[in-house]
């Protein structure tokens, strides 16, 4: 099969193009600027928010995946959830029925609903409808928080440990996270796409460790050989009040919409293991692969 993936060039995208060729799919990429080309990839150079720089690009294609997505907003620079999640899932639609593809992909969020209080889920549950009522063979991921080597979230609370072993926790502490391992996410694209059974369908993906904020850290800290850091609670009121201010500075660690995210929990049932019929890799094994210090 040649699939198109939008998308395709970040962190997810990396995970998800392997796993395809591994199971002899060849890719066309659509990209902001060539790199070398692996064999079996395919680049196509253009801006999945400018539908008329791609409109053609997935002619060929037998199905489209779509993974474009951003965490964090940077208005002054043009990057905003409803550029990156709404409109440029309609112009990946628009692609898609342009080329002639009926099997669409859609990775959307953990959390996604139709009465979300973030931003980030409000406009992922936009583009979900979008994706629903396009008249394509259409599936739907929505995978909790991803982790792998080149993860942003446990790597940036990493790299924080490293600095300093005092991690201040926002609240209670006591949210739960399930994350899922980037191989086990692109797994379940990639079966998707061969499963008949799962178009029409949207899966909640998630690990099968339920942490608390706390015992993530601990587990962190762990992986990297490190005792577990000390960590001061600061009030959620003060908080909440804070970050819309510091969220400004782009070097700030979590915006309103993080936080609000964070504290309402990001866990799943794991019914997504009885379509797909595997076991996601253990969270403390997974990440102590990446996370290890290295011995000399």
């Amino acid at each position: 099969m040649k699939i198109f993936i939008s998308g395709g060039t970040g962190f997810v995208g990396g995970h998800v193009t392997r796993e395809l060729l591994h199971r002899g799919h060849t890719i066309r990429l659509l990209v902001h600027r060539r790199s070398p080309e692996l064999p079996g990839v395919e680049q196509f150079e253009a801006d999945a928010t400018r539908l008329e720089s791609f409109r053609t690009a997935a002619t060929g294609c037998d199905a489209f995946i779509n993974l474009v997505g951003i965490i964090r907003e940077f208005p002054s620079r043009n990057i905003t959830f409803e550029k990156l999640h709404v409109e440029a899932t309609a112009n990946a639609l628009a692609a898609a029925q342009q080329a002639g593809i009926k099997r669409y992909i859609q990775m959307s969020a953990l959390g996604t609903r139709p009465d979300a209080v973030s931003r980030y889920h409000q406009t992922k549950f936009r583009a979900e409808e979008l994706v629903r009522s396009s008249g394509l063979e259409w599936t739907i991921l929505r995978p909790s928080l991803i982790y792998g080597p080149r993860d942003a979230f446990i790597n940036m609370l990493a790299d924080q440990m490293r600095m300093a072993p005092v991690m201040p926790v926002i609240g209670s502490g006591s949210y739960r996270l399930q994350p899922i391992h980037a191989d086990d996410v692109a797994r379940c694209c990639a079966l998707a796409l061969e499963m008949p059974d799962t178009v029409g369908q949207c899966y909640e993906l998630c690990g099968n460790d339920r942490l608390g904020y706390e015992d993530l850290l601990d587990a962190i800290a762990a992986a990297m050989g490190r005792q577990a850091p000390f960590k001061p609670h600061i009030p959620l009121g003060i908080m909440s009040r804070i970050i819309p201010v510091m969220q400004r500075l782009p070097q700030f660690p979590i915006t309103a919409d993080q936080l609000q995210m964070l504290v309402e929990e990001n866990i799943c049932d794991g019914c997504w293991k009885k379509t797909f019929l595997f076991e996601p890799r253990d969270f403390r094994e997974g990440i102590r692969e990446y996370l290890m210090p290295v011995r000399t």
